[in-house]
């Protein structure tokens, strides 16, 4: 059996969509009776990391040459078309034509949030299966869509290896100039065209928490356009010296820079699940997540981390405040999201795809 998986990104690209493909590349490949996974990307690169039975085209920015890349797949005839982006479902719905097997496509967040063009709004609802990363999204998209709800199921994301309570790591605190402070992390990129993620929020909330004796400090990991934006909100309210934007962080580095954290903060508005909660509660920090998408998901209802109203400044403020007096230990619920929960929901779900929904 082999599986062809259409991914905007998975190997050699950073962020949580990326992460989340490759995750899924590879619990399918190693699932038995599957021979391999050919993932075909517009971004990225195959470079290390690809795990066996996984096969990683080189990536075709161009969608006319990754269209025809799909294509010419499709006639080798896979066992099952993956579409890992509601955007691609269309070319997914005509690769699993070309190939005569079904489609499995799998969704995220805010892409499945609003009622699709009508193309692709076919091609999804003309899927064999749905998955979706929250109970949240898939809520969203059974509100438009004219999909039977036993077709949608839920595959929430999982946390990697090396996320794990540890001391704190010294060295980042010293690249930055954070030693003695208390650190408040959040991990995302930050986007102009997506401002939903809060760390404008949170910066807004430091002077209080500085007035209220916290010698707190702001380390936001991860890059983007809206940072000009970000950097203005910090000098209009008096914040900007609490501020330190780190930058990208090679994947190798990043539990270091949750071991040298005290809190975790990312109040969103717009996360389909967000991997970056899991990381961080593995990591044993108190986290602060926002109550209005699929944070709720990832932190369990609130097992996990301290859920709060992203446009209550004041709820935000105290929750951080709290989670800034918390210790940092193991999370036990954490296990909910194991790899191995993981590859044994994923196993069941290409079964369903395979051979119907029930």
């Amino acid at each position: 059996m082999n599986i062809l998986f259409l991914a905007t990104e998975a190997y050699g690209a950073p962020g949580g969509i990326a992460q989340a493909n490759r995750d899924l590349a590879a619990a399918l490949a190693a699932a038995p009776g599957v021979d391999g996974v050919t993932v075909l990307v517009r971004s990225g690169s195959a470079g290390a990391g690809v795990p066996s039975g996984v096969a990683q085209r080189a990536p075709r920015s161009s969608r006319a040459a990754y269209a025809l890349a799909a294509l010419r797949e499709a006639r080798r005839r896979p066992s099952l078309v993956l579409c890992g982006h509601a955007n691609m479902a269309t070319l997914g719905s005509w690769a699993a034509a070309r190939a005569g097997v079904p489609l499995w496509t799998h969704t995220h967040g805010i892409e499945v949030w609003r009622r699709p063009g009508s193309s692709i709004r076919a091609a999804i609802e003309g899927s064999r299966l749905v998955t979706a990363v929250s109970r949240f999204t898939r809520g969203k998209l059974l509100e438009w869509s004219r999909i039977a709800p036993e077709r949608v199921k839920v595959l929430p994301d999982t946390v990697r290896e090396g996320f794990s309570p540890g001391p704190k790591a010294a060295h980042v605190l010293a690249r930055h100039g954070l030693e003695g402070k208390k650190v408040i992390l959040t991990v995302g990129r930050f986007s102009a065209a997506e401002r939903y993620k809060g760390h404008d929020r949170v910066i807004r909330v430091l002077p209080r928490l500085a007035a209220a004796g916290h010698d707190v400090a702001y380390l936001v990991v991860g890059d983007g356009d809206d940072r000009a934006r970000l950097e203005c909100i910090a000098r209009e309210s008096g914040a900007a010296e609490r501020v330190t934007f780190a930058g990208a962080v090679k994947e190798t580095e990043l539990p270091d820079y949750y071991r040298a954290a005290d809190a975790f903060a990312m109040p969103s508005v717009g996360e389909g699940f967000g991997i970056v909660f899991l990381e961080a509660a593995a990591t044993g920090l108190p986290v602060v997540a926002g109550n209005r998408d699929g944070s709720v998901d990832a932190l369990r209802e609130g097992a996990l981390g301290r859920l709060v109203d992203p446009a209550d400044e004041f709820a935000l403020e105290n929750a951080l405040a709290e989670a800034l007096a918390r210790p940092r230990v193991a999370i036990p619920g954490i296990s909910f999201f194991s790899r191995e929960r993981f590859a044994a929901h994923a196993r069941s779900l290409l079964a369903l795809a395979l051979g119907g929904v029930s």
